[in-house]
């Protein structure tokens, strides 16, 4: 991979206020470029705004559509990558909770929530396909959610190549320190088994349909130790520098780099 500074935006999402979401969220693509951040990545469903009601499905565009156009303009202008959220609707009427990938060329690709949380069932589809996107100099993953509980997942994104995992949160309740105390359990093992660096966060406030969600946003290094956080009720911005030189240390340490010693052959038995 090649350096690269990121930022990862704790945001505040309307439900169905997409077009209050994309002017907010203008406001930070703009201050990403600024502070000279090559990928900006937004929390999950951050375009349309995240519920677990049949009302998602008023919500949902398609992919391209106008949310999709709108931030490809902004991507072109600011010339930034853009990692945002949105409940997707396809040709057959399905619902996706997914991730949309957007560089100032145009759109390069979408993630579609695999593990859907179990309120979630009701409503999306989970996808089956485990997509890694080259950008930047460098090779990612995207997981959205509840998905991050699964390490086989990370395990299947390190091993097509991924650099980096962002995680994109839209995890409501608890407080913002009870929430990072809760992520701390899990998200430091995806980086630190794999070998790669993970960006998470969520989004915060309320979304105007009864749920509140605390503000956290975290940077791990391949090592699976924190390099940026922040935590609070506000929206903020974190950007992180991720260095080459920190994945090639793991990387070409016998004793801390676990991946190649995998021996799959054998777990199913």
């Amino acid at each position: 991979m090649k350096n690269i500074r990121i930022a990862a935006v704790v945001s505040n999402s309307g439900f169905g206020k997409t077009a209050d979401n994309l002017d907010r969220m203008k406001t930070w693509i703009k201050k990403a470029s600024e502070n000279k951040a090559a990928i900006v990545c937004f929390p999950e469903l951050s375009i349309t705004g995240y519920h677990v009601r049949k009302e998602i499905i008023n919500a949902a565009e398609p992919i391209p559509g106008p949310s999709t156009d709108y931030l490809a303009t902004l991507a072109e202008i600011d010339n930034i990558t853009i990692l945002a959220g949105m409940a997707e609707t396809d040709s057959n009427g399905r619902i996706y909770a997914t991730h949309v990938v957007i560089t100032p060329e145009g759109i390069k690709g979408v993630y579609r929530k695999v593990h859907l949380g179990p309120s979630e069932k009701e409503l999306f589809i989970s996808s089956d396909t485990i997509p890694v996107f080259e950008d930047n100099g460098i090779k990612f993953g995207i997981q959205l959610c509840y998905d991050a509980h699964f390490p086989d997942l990370s395990t299947a994104m390190a091993l097509k190549g991924a650099d980096v995992i962002f995680i994109p949160h839209a995890s409501p309740r608890t407080t913002p320190d009870e929430k990072i105390k809760s992520w701390m359990r899990h998200l430091p093992a995806r980086a630190y088994d794999n070998g790669l660096f993970i960006i998470a966060c969520n989004q915060c406030g309320k979304n105007g349909k009864g749920l509140i969600f605390p503000g956290v946003g975290v940077v791990f290094n391949p090592a699976g130790e924190v390099i940026q956080s922040y935590t609070g009720t506000d929206e903020h911005m974190i950007f992180a520098d991720l260095k080459a030189q920190d994945l090639k240390k793991i990387r070409s340490h016998k004793m801390r780099y676990f991946l190649p010693n995998r021996r799959p052959e054998i777990y199913l038995k």
